[in-house]
């Protein structure tokens, strides 16, 4: 499944569907048990969103500062971490909040 998330100010963003339950999760948009397949986040609502994907990734690369500094200091090997970061995964999300903002419009999924 894809999520694919719209607005009137920007092009649709598509995104495959555990990154965009991921994303739905952290912003607070619950998208278990398909309850998240269709949704709307108004403009209001996109500052706390916004802030909340900023404070996840924080905690993302914090967490794996910490663990390929510890690895050595245990004597275990460095822990390979993933290819793309969530950093990488939602900062188009951040972006197409920003201009959503900024032009005042909803963004919707699952419609």
């Amino acid at each position: 499944m894809l999520y694919k998330f719209k607005s009137k100010s920007c092009g649709d963003l598509i995104m495959l569907e555990p990154d965009g339950r991921r994303v739905l999760a952290i912003i607070g948009k619950d998208s278990q048990a398909g309850s998240g397949d269709k949704g709307i986040l108004l403009p209001e609502q996109m500052p706390a969103a916004i802030a909340a994907l900023q404070a996840a990734v924080a905690a993302e690369e914090a967490d794996q500062k910490a663990i390929q500094t510890a690895a050595p200091e245990r004597n275990q090997p460095v822990a390979r971490l993933e290819a793309i970061s969530l950093r990488q995964r939602a900062l188009p999300f951040i972006e197409l909040l920003r201009r959503c903002e900024q032009a005042g419009h909803e963004i919707v999924w699952g419609v």
